[in-house]
């Protein structure tokens, strides 16, 4: 085996491990399919013509802030101002952590993680006042056992990127999402939503960019659109990620 098969063998091991390592994972308690619709990082568009989607359906999403990126053009795409997250608070969509510095935090300190977690929140308060984040997306889904147990001190909600339905006893440090992408399966999407009706489960959309051109971790307004409508058709309610997550834990 060479070095770069054996390193690649690790990874998905580790990957593994840290997926079903749950000791703290709850019983789900939800007694109707739940949807949620989130963005990362998150670029300007995803403010903009993301929320307008959703306020169209008189709904509200999770968007998961990185203070660093605020004003910022990053990788060919204008970030959210502060005017924009302002917004959004004022208007009832959730806003979560997503480390002030997109950090790995697989590959950071403890120390390191919860400094740049202060300084995500310093930040945010700074722009919205006296405002609690209580759920985390890790940046680039990168997670392990050691980075679920210091997130899940700080934050009862914590969101990853495998993909899949939320049910049965649901992990809350590594909740599972199903990324809505430049490349939309939505044969894949209408199977997600059957298994999520059968079983009661939460499904977490999540994606980047809202554009025609977006990138490769973002989607078209006219998908983004599709799917909210095709989760409404089905009488599924949506919810921000906290606000279905009290659902699940707690009803």
């Amino acid at each position: 085996m060479t070095i770069a098969l054996w390193h690649r063998a690790c990874a998905g091991f580790s990957a593994r491990l840290t997926r079903n390592w749950a000791p703290h994972a709850m019983r789900n308690k939800a007694k109707a399919p739940l949807v949620s619709f989130s963005f990362d990082d998150f670029p300007r568009s995803a403010a903009r013509e993301g929320a307008q989607i959703l306020d169209r359906f008189g709904l509200k999403g999770t968007y998961f802030v990185s203070g660093a990126r605020a004003g910022r053009h990053i990788e060919g795409l204008d970030h959210f101002t502060e005017n924009d997250l302002v917004g959004l608070a004022k208007s009832g969509h959730e806003i979560g952590c997503h480390t002030f510095s997109h950090i790995r935090v697989s590959k950071a300190s403890q120390s390191e993680i919860e400094k740049d977690l202060a300084r995500n929140q310093e930040f945010i308060r700074r722009v919205l006042g006296d405002y609690a984040t209580t759920s985390f997306a890790y940046p680039y889904g990168d997670v392990s056992i050691a980075t679920k147990t210091i997130l899940g001190r700080h934050f009862p909600v914590c969101r990853g990127i495998d993909g899949g339905v939320n049910r049965g006893r649901i992990d809350f440090r590594q909740l599972k999402a199903v990324v809505l992408g430049r490349s939309l399966d939505r044969s894949r999407i209408a199977r997600t939503l059957d298994a999520a009706q059968t079983s009661n489960g939460w499904v977490i959309f999540y994606t980047h960019d809202i554009s025609e051109e977006p990138s490769e971790y973002g989607c078209r307004a006219a998908e983004l659109a599709a799917t909210v409508q095709d989760v409404v058709d089905r009488g599924v309610e949506i919810l921000p990620v906290r606000s279905a997550a009290e659902r699940v834990c707690c009803s």
